[in-house]
């Protein structure tokens, strides 16, 4: 059985993560411990008890998705004795979740991740005033199809895909206008939905170019190395190891398309049966029974999952 161990990202975040695994492991408390003190913020706290609207503040939400599934990862090595250079034929993750990858493999510290994470979220933010730019899921098309709408729907303005994310859904981002746009061509051209997505930004597309930048500056200073095992990569849909591809492919992530339909694929292809979502929600779960419906997939995230891990 191959396995590859994969993380969660932005929409996964829920009041409560994280919070019986904190109290169940001291391996998991310790990860906590660990981010609130390189924040200097109780995260720990907000992600256990809320209120949700603060928790879901990508400067804040990033950072806690990453605290969760490495809190999971640590619990895991210490309760159930995974070793992941041993056990993983890979690791990925969806948008923040690379980070989380990276962190799990060893190229970054948890700490640098989180730090890393705040910078990435605030940049976000920032890069485009609330109201310029939206996201939409489109449910039923292929990418080749998504991409000529977003193309026709532009008219010169930004409209790019931002994820594809498999099961023939593939979200797309930029303006609101052009979105919008998009949204109505969609329908026009057989799409089975359209659905305005409630995000604070326009991630993964041209508009996010600032936060980009603040993201090459930022892992300039951070100290990387190889991963234990290869890191699927979001904007290459393929593994690396060599620390200055996985920098460059942090930075054009900022603005790139999420290919996450492709790296599940491929790492199935290269022979991964076994899928384990490691952290919040069932979201990459769910996407990988449709993308590489030969393949196993579970979600790993409370006391009761670490005890029927096998």
């Amino acid at each position: 059985m191959t396995r590859a161990f994969i993380f969660p990202g932005q929409g996964s975040q829920a009041v409560g993560m994280g919070k019986a695994l904190s109290e169940a492991f001291p391996a998991a408390r310790q990860v906590f411990e660990e981010v609130d003190a390189a924040l200097g913020q109780n995260l720990s706290r907000l992600m256990f008890e809320g209120p949700s609207d603060e928790l879901t503040l990508t400067a804040n939400a990033q950072p806690a998705l990453m605290a969760a599934s490495l809190a999971v990862l640590r619990t895991l090595e210490a309760e159930r004795g995974l070793d992941l250079a041993r056990d993983a034929a890979f690791v990925a993750g969806h948008s923040l979740g690379e980070y989380s990858a990276l962190a799990a493999a060893g190229t970054f510290s948890i700490s640098d991740t989180a730090r890393l994470l705040r910078i990435r979220g605030e940049a976000m933010q920032r890069a485009v005033a609330p109201g310029i730019g939206a996201m939409a899921a489109l449910i039923g098309p292929d990418l080749a199809t998504a991409r000529d709408i977003a193309g026709e729907a532009a008219e010169g303005l930004v409209c790019d895909v931002a994820n594809d994310n498999g099961g023939g859904q593939v979200v797309l981002s930029g303006h609101r206008e052009a979105v919008e746009r998009a949204m109505a061509l969609a329908q026009s051209r057989g799409v089975r939905r359209a659905v305005l997505l409630n995000v604070s930004a326009p991630f993964h597309c041209a508009l996010m170019a600032p936060a980009a930048e603040a993201m090459r500056r930022a892992l300039a200073e951070v100290p990387m190395h190889a991963p234990a095992v290869p890191v699927f990569a979001n904007v290459t849909a393929g593994p690396l190891t060599e620390p200055d591809a996985i920098r460059n492919a942090l930075i054009n992530q900022v603005t790139g398309t999420v290919r996450w339909s492709e790296s599940v694929a491929a790492m199935a292809e290269a022979g991964v049966d076994r899928f384990f979502e490691l952290g919040a929600g069932k979201v990459l779960t769910g996407l990988v029974k449709r993308i590489a419906p030969s393949a196993t997939a579970s979600a790993v995230g409370t006391p009761d999952d670490v005890a029927a891990y096998a």
